[in-house]
C-alpha cells in the first residue's frame, strides 16, 4: 500500500511535515509566497512550486506526481483562511476577495486530479458559509464520502487552544478522524513545552538559539505586562495603563488583548502577531515580555531541528511570524495523517485503480 500527497497552500510545511510524520509522503507543496520555499523543501524534503493554484493544472499534477501505477492519491490543503476567519467580519467585502474564491479553486483541482483521499483544514467559520455547503455538495457528486468536525486541539496532545475545521473525503468509503486521545485532564500545558528554556528579558536574544528571542517592550507596555496576570485582563491595571479604547462602551470586546498567558494550560491560539505583546494573549506567564520565536514554533508543534531559514538569509521576525502563525500545527497534520493511514488500510484493495 503506498500513498502520495500533495499540499495546496503548503506554507512552511506545517501539514505536509505532519502527514510525513504519520507515513504518508507529500511529492509537492504549491504555495504563493516563495519565501515559503526553503523551509518547506528542507524539512519535509518535497519539491516546492511557488504557483497562484488558479493557474495549476490537476491533470499536469496527476502526471507528474502520481504517475506511479496503484499509488493512493492524497489531496491536502488549507486554503487561506482570513475571508472566513471571525475577526475578519468587519471586512464588508471579505467575499469580494481573491482569497474567498479559492476553494472553487481547490474544488477544481480535486475534479481534474481525480484525488482518492481529499483534507481539508480551516477556520470553524467556514462551515457555516454557503461556499463550503458548495464544497461539500461537489464532493458528494463527485462520490467521495465526506465528514468533517471542529477539532479543538487540546484534545489532541496539541498545547494550543485553537480551534480547526478538520474535512475528510474519500471515494474508496467512510472516513472519520482518529478519535480524540487527551482528556482535559490530561492536556499538554505551556509549561511542558516552554517551560525549561532559558530565561530572557525584553529585547533579549538567546545566545545559544537565535529563534529564542523577543521583542523589545516600550517603557508602557513594560509596566503594562508587570501588573498582568495569567488569565487576567487589562481591567487589572492601575487607571493610568488603560488604554482610551478600553475605556469607550466597546472596550468590553477587547479582552483578550494585552494578556498574560498560565502555565497550566494550552497556549491561545498562536497567530502571526504571537511576539506582539499587544495583539493577544501572548504575554509569557511568568517573564515580562511576549512569547519568542522558538516558543510559538514549539506551541505549533513543530520539532526543535525544524529549519525555518536559510544561512545566507537575514532573520525577519515579521516573515517568520507569518510563516509560523500561518502554519497547520505539525501534530494536527499527524492526526490528519494517522486518519487516512487507518482508512486506506480499511480498505486496501477494495478499489480498482
Amino acid at each position: 500500500m503506498k500513498a502520495v500527497a500533495i499540499d495546496l497552500f503548503c506554507g512552511i510545511g506545517g501539514l505536509s511535515y505532519g502527514l510525513k510524520k504519520a507515513g504518508i509522503p507529500v511529492a509537492v507543496g504549491v504555495d504563493l509566497d516563495n519565501s515559503c520555499k526553503y523551509a518547506y523543501e528542507t524539512n519535509t524534503k518535497g519539491e516546492f512550486i511557488a504557483e497562484d493554484i488558479s493557474k495549476l493544472d490537476g491533470h499536469e499534477l496527476k502526471t507528474k506526481y502520481w504517475k506511479e501505477k496503484g499509488v493512493y492519491k492524497i489531496l491536502v490543503g488549507c486554503a487561506p483562511c482570513q475571508p472566513f476567519s471571525s475577526h475578519s467580519n468587519k471586512n464588508k467585502n471579505k467575499k469580494r476577495s481573491g482569497k474567498w474564491r479559492l476553494l472553487n479553486e481547490f474544488s477544481r483541482l480535486i475534479t481534474e486530479t481525480n484525488a482518492d483521499v481529499v483534507s481539508m483544514e480551516n477556520v470553524p467559520n467556514l462551515s457555516n458559509q454557503k461556499i463550503f455547503e458548495d464544497f461539500v455538495s461537489l464532493l458528494k457528486e463527485k462520490k467521495y464520502h465526506v465528514s468533517y468536525s471542529n477539532v479543538f486541539c487540546p484534545d489532541y496532545g496539541i498545547p494550543q487552544k485553537r480551534r480547526r475545521l478538520v474535512l475528510l473525503a474519500s471515494k474508496l468509503g467512510e472516513i472519520n478522524l482518529i478519535p480524540q486521545t487527551h482528556k482535559p485532564e490530561e492536556f499538554v500545558t505551556i509549561k511542558q513545552v516552554i517551560g525549561k528554556l532559558p530565561k530572557l528579558n525584553s529585547g533579549e536574544i538567546c545566545k545559544n538559539d537565535p529563534l529564542h528571542r523577543t521583542t523589545l517592550l516600550t517603557e508602557i507596555n513594560l509596566r503594562r505586562i508587570k501588573a498582568s496576570k495569567p488569565n487576567g485582563t487589562w481591567e487589572d491595571w492601575d487607571e493610568d495603563l488603560i488604554l482610551k479604547c478600553h475605556k469607550k462602551d466597546s472596550g468590553n470586546t477587547y479582552k483578550s488583548v494585552y494578556g498574560r498567558m498560565s502555565w497550566d494550560e494550552p497556549s491561545p491560539t498562536i497567530t502571526t502577531q504571537f511576539y506582539n505583546f499587544g495583539t493577544g494573549r501572548f504575554g509569557h506567564p511568568s517573564q515580562d515580555r511576549a512569547l519568542t520565536v522558538r516558543e510559538a514554533a514549539l506551541l505549533q508543534t513543530f520539532p526543535a531541528d525544524y529549519k525555518f531559514y536559510g544561512d545566507d538569509e537575514a532573520f525577519s521576525i515579521k516573515r517568520l511570524g507569518v510563516h509560523i502563525g500561518n502554519a497547520v500545527p505539525v501534530d494536527l497534520g499527524f492526526v490528519i495523517g494517522k486518519s487516512i493511514k487507518k482508512h486506506l488500510r480499511k480498505y486496501y484493495g477494495k478499489k480498482n485503480r
